[in-house]
């Protein structure tokens, strides 16, 4: 009885992630999200999928609860720990799945973030997992953390068609002495 329960669990858990794993390409062919960062998306929600069908088959198999949720307090506090070092990759990989799905620019259009006097302003070439890529005014590559991007105004300036529609490159006109 209990395989059949466990295989039902297994089975269950991993059709669901099935089924958010198309809606998510659904939405990402909508968007146009590039593959890199639609693999990083997958390959979280089938963690998390991982990690519900090992509670699942836990408590199928009468693990005792308070045994489980000691074990599972003691990882928590030692990855919590080991990320409160590092809070800014944590931030920054949570960033990256809030962008995928509700920030309104994507790869292509032109942006400006806005802040004060240091405002940035450049096409979106790339949105990995940690980090934007823009392209600025003279062609430089700038990488602007995520966490960043949600916390700052940002400006959608237009949608491309070309790439060096985005701003116009300014030149330095030559003084004579």
């Amino acid at each position: 009885m209990r395989i059949i329960l466990l295989l039902l669990v297994v089975i269950a858990v991993f059709l669901l992630a099935k089924s958010i794993l198309m809606l998510i390409d659904k939405l990402a062919k909508k968007k146009s999200v590039t593959d890199k960062r639609l693999y990083y998306l997958k390959r979280f929600i089938f963690g998390v999928a991982l990690f519900v069908a090992i509670i699942g088959v836990a408590l199928v198999f009468s693990v005792d609860l308070k045994g489980l949720l000691l074990f599972a307090s003691s990882v928590f506090a030692v990855v919590g720990v080991a990320l409160f070092a590092q809070w800014s990759i944590l931030s920054n990989a949570t960033a990256s799945i809030l962008i995928f799905f509700s920030f309104p620019a994507r790869v292509g259009d032109c942006i400006k973030i806005i802040d004060g006097d240091d405002s940035i302003e450049g096409e979106i070439v790339e949105i990995a997992l940690f980090n934007t890529l823009l392209k600025d005014y003279y062609n430089n590559t700038i990488i602007y953390p995520n966490n960043l991007l949600l916390q700052k105004p940002v400006q959608k300036i237009k949608q491309l068609t070309q790439p060096q529609d985005c701003v116009e490159v300014q030149t330095d006109e030559k003084k004579e002495v």
